[in-house]
């Protein structure tokens, strides 16, 4: 990857370094914001039974809250980029979590599903806006040749989310109401400010240099969407089934709902390890990654459908599906970065988009099997179908590049 796939024109050259030893600290500061953006995401998917008793509603009806904050991204996100292409990148990340921060105190003081609901939805607007900023900001300061491996890290930030947030944020809510992890969100995301204040580079408008026109022209490359295409299919059948885990688990395997905690954190050791080398591995194989990941993540889905009666396979079968689900998800936002040209932070921004597309098309399908007579294995059964989608965008890149190559 080089340096003017990552930068407009007018921006400095991204140092070497990060390329050749350890990431520029402002990476590892960048991943603790991404953390507490996954944290929020998916901490509801372990706090279902506790918010639907409290509010009376449905678990289909609760599951709305991801469903939701998926949809608020969507559109967040490459709005976000665009509005903001022009401030500074401190100040972009700055904002973004004082809204979240906002967002969250609402959730916390909330009784009404509605009003739950469209909290969620503006906090994914700012979640949006980070994570697409972090995401370039992060790609900048490693350099040429470390471009998948700082999103890699970046993206492990929200996977620990899914090792300490969500199940730390799954007990808390069992222990001391399902608010109580929303406060301490609230909480972390202002001590976040300061981290970010202190450590990101003010910088220059990231747009300076490059028109609204010449960024939204980058949306015409083949390429970009079958990255985007690829980015829904395979978080959709991941987090379709992952979403609605915890009833799969205690309705279906029969597991004890103390237990289902533990279940989230090998999931979420999964996906931080995966997440990690599958960065790595993208350097050097970028397209032999991208269709290996899916192929794996069919088969494992397609065995929690069909064992999801027995509970030790089950087990097994959910922490395999964290290292191998997710694992591709920092190449693919590579690619995306790279194929979007002078506009690597819409690029990325549209990565998110159809990460939370694929999310919230996965999740509402799947909430609707619940009360089928698939029941609780029929998350697993459309993530199976998802992801299994995701080889044909993934083959049509390879083959692309291949010919372009050739």
């Amino acid at each position: 990857m080089t340096p003017d796939q990552l930068t407009h024109p007018a921006a400095p050259a991204a140092p070497p370094a990060g390329a050749r030893g350890r990431l520029p600290l402002v990476v590892y500061v960048l991943a603790a914001g991404t953390f507490l953006m996954l944290t929020t995401e998916f901490v509801v998917a372990g706090l279902l039974p506790e918010i639907a008793g409290d509010l009376r509603v449905t678990v289909a009806q609760a599951g709305l809250l991801i469903t939701v904050f998926a949809a608020g991204m969507i559109v967040g996100s490459p709005v976000m980029a665009l509005l903001t292409r022009r401030m500074p990148q401190r100040t972009t990340l700055v904002l973004a979590l004082v809204v979240f921060t906002a967002g969250h105190v609402v959730v916390a003081l909330g009784s009404d599903l509605p009003l739950l609901l469209a909290a969620r939805f503006v906090t994914a607007w700012a979640t949006g806006a980070f994570w697409s900023v972090a995401s370039v900001a992060a790609t900048r300061a490693a350099g040429p040749g470390a471009g998948a491996r700082a999103l890699g890290l970046v993206g492990a930030g929200g996977m620990l989310a899914n090792v300490v947030g969500v199940p730390l944020g799954a007990f808390a809510g069992q222990v001391t109401g399902w608010r109580g992890p929303f406060w301490a969100l609230a909480v972390l995301a202002l001590a976040a400010v300061w981290l970010v204040a202190r450590h990101v580079p003010h910088g220059g408008p990231d747009g300076e240099a490059v028109s609204l026109r010449s960024e939204l022209a980058a949306l015409r490359s083949g390429r970009l969407w079958l990255v985007l295409a690829a980015c829904a299919t395979t978080t959709g059948g991941v987090l379709s089934a992952y979403s609605y885990v915890s009833p799969l688990l205690t309705d279906r395997a029969g597991i004890a709902v103390g237990l289902v905690p533990l279940v989230l954190a090998g999931f979420g050791v999964g996906s931080l390890v995966g997440t990690v080398v599958g960065g790595r591995l993208g350097d050097v194989r970028p397209h032999a990654t991208t269709i290996a990941v899916p192929a794996v993540t069919t088969v494992l889905l397609a065995a929690i459908w069909l064992l999801s009666a027995q509970a030790v396979p089950t087990v097994v079968l959910v922490t395999l599906l964290g290292l191998v689900g997710l694992s591709a998800n920092p190449v693919l936002s590579s690619l995306a970065v790279r194929f979007a040209g002078l506009a690597p932070t819409l690029g990325v921004a549209m990565s998110v988009s159809a990460y939370n597309l694929g999310t919230a098309v996965g999740t509402g399908f799947a909430g609707s099997t619940l009360d089928s007579g698939l029941g609780a294995a029929g998350p697993a059964m459309v993530g199976t179908v998802l992801a299994a989608v995701t080889l044909v965008p993934a083959v049509a890149i390879a083959r692309v590049q291949g010919r372009r190559a050739a």
